[in-house]
């Protein structure tokens, strides 16, 4: 005897039995085989049926009488029975429905007893079941019919109507009647009870049919619905013990059904590694996991965080070409990503999608930002291609998340595609695309095609932001080109869109690098009108543009000030300030302020102390530079290339080859190397000294190193060995640049230049110079050469025709274009053509220098014209330019009663 589950609940007995209905009299038995006439004769039923003296005595009783007498062809009695209700409005008695079920059962036709069933079970709503019940049993019972299958049949049609209770209700008078119902009819109301709910009674009904009585054996799918009413119970121990139980008893073999019900249970509850080993052991049992087994496992660990096994059992899926659900891939594929396995994730949807699985679009639009944010911009092109292959209706989040990606790779042209994409797609286009291609444009300097989908974004409708405008101003002002930044803030002002802190910032920004900085501290007063707090980058801004015009007292005030707000100064801030002390010649007071930093714990890196080295190393304190050197390893601030080529140059400058060695081998030491840049200023140094051997030397070492030489490093031995007179090697130097596929450019051709006019050799100056002005290399310093050559032959004339030939050519020429023939006017005592040529300049808004000022006030000493000296003299105090002492002298020698103001 199988153990009950549960204790039993009794439930009411049905009512007692109808009193039997009278049969047909024998008067009546002449109507009846009138009816089998009719309803075997080819006359039409309406018209027979028409008859009066049939319509007028026709009863229930009669048709009962009718379905008795044609048990033997109960498919005329159905229909005979479904005329007269469909076309008569006949109505049935329940006992006619009743013995017409046993009827057709009787002749195997099942599927039209069960719809009868059905049919009077929606005629009779009001009815209780076990009335119902009573009458198909009274039938039963009376007229001995030999299968009992009718009542399976009303079990199954309670049960497809969903009224599972009443169902019960039939199971259990039958069982009382001494009826049993088949397994499986059992099994389909312990299944419609789960349905509603109803575990409890579930068990209490298994309980009732199966312990304790031999004549029924539940089978598989009445296991499954017992252990899947204990989980919904929760009594998952009970649940493990029937199947273990049914496993040890061999009551019937298990299918993997019964055991995927109790692993989602187990799931369910948080014992996922109990269900872990039930699946390990379907193997010993003959059985295979299925998807849904696999699912629920993948599922269930990921609930408890355990990503990496189920990534393994997906892996097992996919290996034994199983698909898993969308649900299951997109869990475990999800719960990897935030781990921060976003690879590992990826490589699973690769693998997964071989099979023609994805995961859900959230997911996968996680992922792609996943992958971007990592660097991975190369796997989320290619997730987005699946995305699109495997047919995932992609939204504008996964458009928006390519077409960042896309931007933030300087790929504009992608991004201006994928935009085209979307919108061709249907989806409407929003404002934050728009935003990320116009940021994108304006970063890369692309000002024309920003502003060109700021004027398209308004014409479809969208509505530009405060991030569309700082986009723009920050790419307006970055490009100094503050005018058409502040056009923009005034515009987005007028829409009534508040500007935030970065769009100040930016503008600022602009400001400051125009040399406007008093209104970038305009600007910065407007923020605090409007009560927008400024951050760290404000303020570094500013602090930058003050010290830029050596205003180091009011940067330092906004640096406490800054201090003050509580905001946290960084290297950014730094930096600046020290240059701008160094700048100043306070090297001293910049290591204090440094020193400073360090003791109250802020961090300083390599770009400050570059700052610091340059001002030692300006002003000769190379012993300083390379003490400051050892403290930034002490403090564990890395010396970078540009740190050590600042401190090169001040040992080449004082002609230190051994300092230099070591310097260089400590850099190789600290596993770096030096570069073409720290390379081509040793070689620059060593040519301009005159030793051309050192510079040879190091531009060997240079190529073994593997840093070929670029036209910097070539230019500056070519004009080295011009100036030594090695002319030919120079030739044969620029050969080489050439054939190594390097152009030579205005500068490299300009060496030449610049030694064939110091040679006087000025028809080949003049060749040379002409294919360069067709080459579009000429420019104001080339003109200048040859215009310095023509004046030391005395061709005063040339060097005229070539200043105007400048201008006409479209180069603008500088003081020393007009200093340089002025120059040799004075030399010549042509003070009047000098003094036209001055006021030439001065005409074109050319500034002279103090050059300019004092050999031309030297001339008009030496002329007698001291007016005009002195009014020179005046002129170049207001300038801010100062006498040289000799001219000084000279011009206090010559009128020693004149007071120099």
């Amino acid at each position: 005897m199988r153990p009950p589950i549960r204790a039993r609940i009794p439930f009411s007995r049905p009512p007692p039995a109808a009193p039997h209905r009278r049969c047909p009299k024998d008067d009546d038995e002449n109507f009846l085989a009138l009816l089998n006439d009719v309803a075997r004769s080819k006359q039409s039923w309406t018209i027979a049926l028409d008859n009066p003296t049939i319509s007028a005595r026709l009863t229930p009783l009669h048709i009962e009488g009718f379905i008795l007498h044609n048990l033997h062809d109960s498919r005329l009695a159905l229909r005979f029975f479904n005329f007269l209700g469909l076309h008569k409005n006949f109505r049935h008695s329940t006992a006619s429905f009743c013995l017409l079920a046993h009827s057709l059962v009787q002749s195997r036709l099942y599927w039209p007893a069960s719809s009868l069933l059905q049919t009077l079970l929606d005629r009779e709503q009001n009815h209780q079941s076990a009335v119902v019940f009573r009458n198909l049993f009274d039938c039963y019972q009376r007229f001995d019919f030999y299968s009992a299958y009718a009542f399976d049949l009303l079990i199954q049609s309670y049960v497809q109507s969903r009224k599972v209770l009443d169902s019960v209700v039939v199971v259990k008078s039958m069982k009382e009647c001494g009826l049993f119902p088949e397994v499986r009819t059992v099994s389909a109301v312990l299944n419609g009870l789960i349905r509603i709910r109803r575990s409890d009674m579930v068990l209490v009904l298994f309980d009732e049919m199966f312990v304790g009585y031999d004549g029924l054996r539940p089978d598989v799918y009445v296991y499954t619905a017992v252990v899947r009413s204990l989980c919904e119970l929760k009594d998952y121990d009970r649940a493990k013990e029937i199947v273990s139980s049914v496993e040890k008893n061999g009551d019937c073999k298990l299918n993997v059904v019964a055991y995927n019900v109790l692993i989602h249970g187990l799931c369910k509850s948080g014992r996922v590694w109990e269900a872990v080993e039930i699946k390990k052991t379907l193997g010993f049992k003959s059985l295979k996991a299925d998807v849904v087994t696999y699912c629920t496992l993948v599922l269930g660990l990921c609930r408890v965080d355990e990503f990496g096994l189920a990534r393994e059992l997906v892996n097992e899926m996919v290996d034994y070409g199983i698909v898993p659900s969308e649900e299951a891939l997109s869990s475990v594929v999800d719960g990897i990503r935030k781990k921060g396995e976003v690879g590992e994730a990826y490589d699973l949807i690769d693998k997964v999608g071989k099979l023609g699985a994805m995961p859900n679009i959230y997911v996968c639009n996680a992922m792609l930002h996943s992958l971007c944010k990592d660097g991975k911009l190369e796997e989320a092109d290619l997730l987005f291609l699946k995305m699109e292959k495997k047919g995932l209706l992609v939204n504008d989040v996964s458009y928006n998340i390519i077409i960042h990606s896309f931007c933030k790779r300087g790929k504009l042209d992608e991004a201006v595609s994928v935009l085209g994409k979307m919108l061709g797609a249907g989806i409407e286009a929003t404002v934050y695309p728009y935003n990320m291609l116009i940021s994108g444009q304006c970063k890369l300097g692309k000002l024309n095609e920003a502003h060109a989908l700021f004027e398209e974004m308004q014409r479809k409708g969208v509505g530009p932001t405060v991030v569309t405008y700082t986009s723009l101003i920050d790419g307006y002002s970055k490009q100094k080109e503050v005018e058409k930044a502040f056009r923009l803030y005034h515009e987005m002002t007028g829409k009534g869109i508040s500007p935030n802190v970065h769009t100040f910032t930016a503008l600022m920004y602009g400001f400051a690098h125009a040399n406007m900085l008093s209104e970038a501290c305009d600007v910065f007063k407007k923020m605090a009108e409007m009560s927008v707090a400024p951050n760290e980058v404000t303020y570094n801004v500013l602090i930058e543009g003050t010290c830029r015009v050596g205003n180091l007292t009011r940067a330092f005030e906004l640096f406490d000030e800054m201090v003050e707000k509580g905001l946290a100064p960084d290297t950014f801030t730094y930096r600046p300030l020290i240059e701008g002390l160094c700048s100043k010649g306070m090297v001293s007071e910049a290591k204090a302020f440094m020193d400073n930093l360090h003791k109250k714990n802020h961090k300083l890196n390599e770009l400050c102390y570059s700052s610091l080295l340059h001002g030692y190393c300006k002003e000769g304190r190379l012993n300083e530079a390379l003490s400051a050197r050892k403290e930034m390893e002490e403090r564990g601030i890395r010396m970078d290339l540009i740190c050590y080529a600042i401190i090169i140059q001040a040992i080449l400058d004082k002609k230190d080859a051994k300092l230099l060695l070591g310097i260089l081998k400590e850099i190789h030491d600290l596993g770096m190397r030096p570069d073409n840049v720290v390379y081509t200023s040793i070689i620059d140094k060593y040519g301009r000294d005159g030793n051309l051997e050192m510079a040879n030397a190091h531009w060997e070492l240079m190529v073994d190193e593997g840093f070929p030489p670029n036209v910097v490093t070539y230019t500056a031995m070519i004009n080295n060995l011009c100036k030594a007179g090695f002319v030919d090697k120079a030739e044969s130097l620029c050969k080489e640049m050439i054939f190594r596929g390097i152009n030579p450019n205005g500068i490299t051709y300009g060496c030449f230049l610049d030694q064939l006019t110091r040679e006087g050799n000025m028809g080949e100056a003049i060749k040379l110079h002409k294919e360069m002005r067709e080459a579009f290399l000429a420019s104001t310093i080339t003109y200048n050469m040859i215009i310095r050559g023509f004046c030391k032959l005395g061709l005063i004339d040339e060097a005229l025709k070539t200043l105007v030939e400048m201008s006409d050519n479209g180069v603008a020429p500088d003081c020393i274009s007009y200093s340089v023939i002025m120059y040799e006017n004075c030399r010549r005592g042509d003070l009047g053509g000098a003094l036209r040529l001055w006021e030439s300049m001065l005409e074109r808004e050319i500034n002279p220098d103090g050059i300019a000022y004092n050999f031309l006030i030297n001339a008009c000493c030496a002329a007698g014209e001291f007016g005009k000296a002195f009014e020179l003299q005046c002129d170049m105090v207001k300038r801010g330019l100062r006498l040289t002492r000799a001219t000084y002298d000279y011009l206090m020698k010559c009128r020693p009663e004149n007071k120099i103001r």
